[in-house]
């Protein structure tokens, strides 16, 4: 199971895919292009074996849903 976590002062999510990411375990960042008119921005995040291990959410408050940032 995975964990969302987001800091209103930076408006950023990261969601984790499973179980929590140990320090240094992430090896690899890459940008995902979003459509044309979205604003915001995704890393993904994989480790040096190329398996996902999350995602990070830069603009959360305009990709997320209110309910999934609310009281976090």
């Amino acid at each position: 199971m995975g964990d969302l976590t987001y800091d209103p002062e930076v408006d950023a999510a990261y969601a984790t895919i499973g179980r929590p990411i140990r320090p240094g375990e992430a090896a690899r960042q890459v940008p995902v292009a979003l459509p044309d008119g979205m604003s915001g921005e995704l890393i993904l995040d994989f480790d040096r074996d190329g398996h996902l291990l999350g995602v990070e959410i830069l603009g959360a408050s305009g990709l997320l849903r209110p309910e999934d940032v609310r009281g976090r």
